[in-house]
């Protein structure tokens, strides 16, 4: 894989999703389905999808592309793909909330290598550089030439007090008695991948999730958590978190900066 090259076209096909997506988000209505699994999808969605696998596929005809909007692809067995969830936090979307994300990732022999998250609405956009350190990019955003990039480092965490992101749309009891077990100074509660993104800039300490949730709602996050110094492992065993799973299911997982001291069940 060339990385300059996937750096490029990732951010920019990112940031042209984005403009596909605010012009749906900025008109006075659109329609809202629902899919097989009662999820919702916008013409966003749909948009935003098929530019970026547009987009891939003729800037990388050899890589396998698994897309959220696109079932077909859910039935692939590989360890290394391309892997998009063109708007996550369609929930956020359809209320108007902000916290939504596009998300593209690359993910090498199960390991997501490479990642843009790109929050449109709130104007920021995190990355991962070509030779794996995250950034956060600043300014107007240019489709081919990159502003300011504020390097990200996870923080380094005081167990005493934590600083803590949950899901703003799937948080639950068991989440909230989980997260009782820490010393919290400071709970936050954000919507799609942009938790991830928290814990890679030093907003938060601790991110976990226990729900359901799918490789395309994590890899970008997770690359750009991991290109910040941080690390994510499965909740129940606190091993290794690993992409390329049948139907790319995700088990439940903590995200976090090396130095929380994690609460075994």
């Amino acid at each position: 894989m060339d990385h300059e090259h996937l750096t490029r076209v990732m951010r920019r096909l990112a940031l042209e999703a984005g403009d596909r997506i605010m012009a749906v988000y900025s008109a006075e209505d659109f329609e809202v389905r629902s899919k097989s699994d009662a999820s919702p999808v916008t013409e966003a969605d749909e948009a935003a999808d098929a530019l970026i696998s547009e987009g891939l596929a003729e800037a990388f005809p050899s890589i396998a592309i698994v897309t959220e909007e696109q079932a077909a692809s859910h039935g692939q067995a590989v360890s290394t793909f391309l892997i998009v969830d063109p708007l996550d936090g369609t929930k956020e979307f359809i209320q108007r909330r902000g916290d939504f994300t596009v998300n593209i990732a690359y993910v090498e022999d199960g390991v997501p290598l490479r990642g843009v998250v790109y929050a449109p609405a709130k104007g920021r956009l995190f990355y991962t550089l070509p030779d794996g350190r995250s950034v956060e990019e600043k300014g107007d955003f240019d489709k081919e030439v990159p502003g300011e990039q504020v390097p990200l480092s996870v923080s380094v965490p005081d167990n005493r007090a934590l600083m803590v992101v949950a899901s703003k749309s799937h948080r639950d009891q068991a989440t909230d008695d989980y997260i009782g077990r820490y010393a919290v100074r400071d709970m936050t509660s954000a919507g799609s991948s942009l938790k991830f993104c928290l814990v890679a800039t030093g907003e938060a300490d601790l991110y976990p999730r226990l729900g359901r949730t799918m490789e395309w709602d994590t890899a970008a996050g997770d690359a750009v958590l991991r290109g910040a110094g941080g690390e994510m492992v499965r909740f129940e065993d606190h091993l290794p978190f690993t992409y390329g799973k049948p139907s790319f299911e995700n088990p439940f997982f903590i995200a976090y900066a090396p130095g929380v001291l994690l609460v075994k069940e």
